[in-house]
């Protein structure tokens, strides 16, 4: 039985043309692009599911926020009303704005990550990943087991096992580990969020350890939300409250913006500890520009204040959970297995079990992210191989990732149910041929972030 599509919670007012090109043409466009959908052009897709980072539609008051925008250089009043934002949702005693989440995770990386340390998490994503091995850090995931199995349906699969961490601490030390993290939701784990317990579970270990506490709080808002649905003792507590409990346990966080504060570019970096801000912020001015406006215009800053809140309001989470799960219904319904249960940004598809014939090394994920480009105009993204395989400078062998997903990020407050039933169509009918879906091998690939800039060949 389908899921349900729920009703938006708003009017659409005004609209941006899309129109799907002859599949002579995506055929064209793909072998251009080295089979790299990032490499494409925006302007060849139908349905852009690549990502839902800065991809959603902004409401009617935060455009009116952007033209309050003050561009003074430094101390504008728009940095003083996402200050005051920020202080109210997050509970930090400092904070600095960045142009993205990355340049957070960057700037802390560069502050705290010295050659051969360690970071644990849940899981890493790509951006954070990449910015402490940059550093010569090692990141290391710890996601609880019931992550890697794609059928369980542990309500929060992102949480981390956390007699993991207390020998993971125990074995590396605390002298060679500068932070601790978690990531909610868990992205890299197919959307996937952590319960309050374990946020306090691992708050603990890492105060026990005096190991400094950092949340990775790109969908912050989402997590909440599933805490509230999922987690006894939180149904009658509102978002906000739940939000504001879990940033309580950290002593930091990382945040991209454009995914749960629903603006097209910003990002987060807060702390307590005042000596760290002040470090901190002589990185920032080096990297990103003066405090008050980290690499960024100041309508951004207003845009971004007023977004903080409307990723909290209640009935848009509820209608964004309830798209992802309308999609993820009609993709099982088609024989199609995606992460179970659904979580909150995105679908993620097995492409390893639909795939079986292709090997980890030839990319399936990636394979299936081409087939769906090629089949309907739909671009995906591969989280699998090509995104986490890695080469172990201690025993020098690759080491792949447990699943080979294919994430469809669903932009907020974008797409309708037709777009969410045309992808899922087009999915049916690449399942119905999967058996002559060939792999890839890389043609080239840089040493941190592949999946931007690979390039690929058909097998």
């Amino acid at each position: 039985m389908t899921t349900t599509y729920p009703p938006e919670p708003f009017r659409i007012k005004m609209t941006e043309p899309i129109r799907l090109i002859p599949r002579e043409a995506r055929e064209a466009a793909l072998k251009e692009a080295g089979y790299n959908l990032f490499l494409m052009k925006a302007e060849d897709m139908f349905i852009d599911l690549l990502t839902d980072s800065g991809t959603g539609a902004m409401s009617q008051e935060q455009w009116a926020a952007i033209m309050r925008g003050d561009e003074s250089y430094a101390g504008a009043r728009s940095y003083h009303r996402l200050k005051n934002a920020v202080e109210d949702v997050f509970g930090f005693k400092y904070f600095m704005p960045t142009h993205q989440g990355r340049a957070a995770e960057n700037i802390l990386s560069a502050v705290l990550v010295k050659p051969g340390m360690y970071v644990p998490s849940n899981m890493h994503f790509d951006t954070t990943d990449a910015n402490i091995r940059a550093r010569g850090g090692r990141p290391a995931n710890l996601v609880i087991d019931e992550a890697n199995d794609p059928n369980n349906p542990h309500p929060f699969k992102g949480n981390m096992d956390v007699s993991k961490l207390r020998a993971f601490i125990e074995k590396i030390g605390v002298e060679n580990i500068p932070f601790g993290m978690i990531t909610v939701t868990n992205n890299a784990g197919g959307g996937q969020p952590v319960s309050m317990e374990n946020l306090k579970a691992v708050s603990a270990v890492y105060h026990e350890f005096r190991i400094p506490f950092f949340i990775d709080a790109a969908r912050y808002a989402e997590n909440a939300f599933f805490i509230k649905q999922r987690e006894a003792g939180y149904e009658k507590k509102s978002v906000k409250e739940i939000a504001h409990e879990m940033f309580s346990l950290a002593d930091g966080m990382t945040m991209s913006a454009k995914k749960d504060a629903i603006v097209n570019i910003g990002g987060l970096l807060c702390v307590n500890d005042e000596n760290l801000f002040q470090n901190l912020k002589n990185e920032l001015i080096l990297r990103e520009g003066f405090p008050t406006y980290g690499g960024l215009a100041g309508r951004d800053l207003d845009a971004m204040a007023v977004g903080l809140y409307e990723g909290l309001d209640e009935d848009y989470l509820s209608y964004r959970i309830g798209q992802t799960a309308y999609l993820a219904s009609r993709l099982n319904e088609a024989g199609i297995p995606t992460i179970q249960p659904t979580g909150g940004h995105g679908v993620y598809i097995n492409a390893g079990a639909i795939f079986p014939h292709i090997p980890n090394y030839e990319f399936p994920a990636q394979a299936l992210a081409v087939e769906l480009y090629r089949e309907g105009g739909i671009r995906g993204v591969e989280i699998g191989s090509v995104m986490f395989a890695c080469l172990d400078p201690e025993d020098n062998q690759w080491h792949y990732p447990a699943l080979e997903l294919l994430r469809l990020a669903i932009p907020r407050r974008t797409y309708t149910q037709s777009h969410l039933d045309y992808v899922a169509d087009s999915l049916a009918a690449i399942k119905s041929r999967a058996d002559n879906v060939r792999g890839y091998k890389y043609a080239y690939a840089p040493e941190f972030l592949r999946h931007f800039t690979a390039r690929f060949e058909p097998l």
